[in-house]
């Protein structure tokens, strides 16, 4: 049986966290595999090498601001590092990206203007508009890994988040093995991945949120069958 790291802050309020347990169970099902999970608090991760070796997967979960940013960037980093399996959904996704930022551009000052609106480098930053309970297409670019998992087909998927990716930092980041790969159909970036990763992704989009409708998501399915692969 493998086992899933949920790294942020367990609250039973947030729909994402009331969603993603059954999410889980229903790709589990879909893929035809065992699995089981553990909440992992950020503020409890003092050395992600020790505390998530027995975790075959990684997945940074909706809910910033978390309690504490380091634990979840030194979550996503193990994970990065690692070649584990990572998910990041919209938290996830933002957090994921001020990691590499910090950790593979060398940008200490890069920073969540949720968190600190007064970082010297501001990777994240708010929306032009609120994406708070909306939906909405999102297409994939040809080749990436997403656009394999999607089939190449358009998705509809569901939102609840403020903050986004500040476009200043994209030329920078995408000088990495980053990709920005999902966009919706205004051109607005939506999910990146990472090349040379087995499976590092990240969406600004909720997928776990398929599962309050009793149905699996391809993304999280795949997520699921990549912990199992050898």
């Amino acid at each position: 049986m493998s086992r899933v790291a949920l790294i942020g802050d367990f609250d039973p309020d947030v729909v994402a966290h009331r969603a993603i347990p059954p999410a889980l169970d229903l790709a589990a099902k879909q893929s035809g595999v065992s699995l089981a999970w553990d909440w992992v608090g950020t503020h409890t991760i003092t050395d992600a090498p020790r505390q998530l070796a027995g975790h075959a997967g990684i997945w940074c979960v909706p809910g910033s601001p978390y309690r504490c940013m380091e634990g979840a960037l030194a979550a996503i980093r193990f994970a990065r590092e690692t070649n584990r399996p990572f998910l990041g959904t919209c938290g996830g996704f933002q957090h994921a990206l001020i990691e590499i930022a910090r950790d593979v551009l060398g940008i200490a000052g890069a920073g969540h203007a949720e968190t600190d609106a007064t970082a010297p480098a501001l990777v994240i930053t708010p929306l032009a508009c609120s994406l708070v309970e909306q939906q909405g297409e999102v297409a994939f670019l040809p080749g990436s890994h997403l656009r394999s998992i999607f089939d190449g087909q358009v998705t509809r998927e569901r939102y609840h988040c403020n903050y986004g990716l500040n476009l200043d930092y994209r030329t920078r980041l995408e000088a990495t093995d980053l990709r920005f790969t999902g966009f919706d159909a205004n051109g607005q970036i939506r999910a990146m991945e990472l090349l040379g990763h087995p499976f590092f992704i990240g969406t600004l989009f909720q997928p776990e949120r398929y599962a309050i409708a009793g149905r699996s998501h391809p993304l999280i399915e795949a997520f699921v069958r990549q912990l199992h692969e050898p």
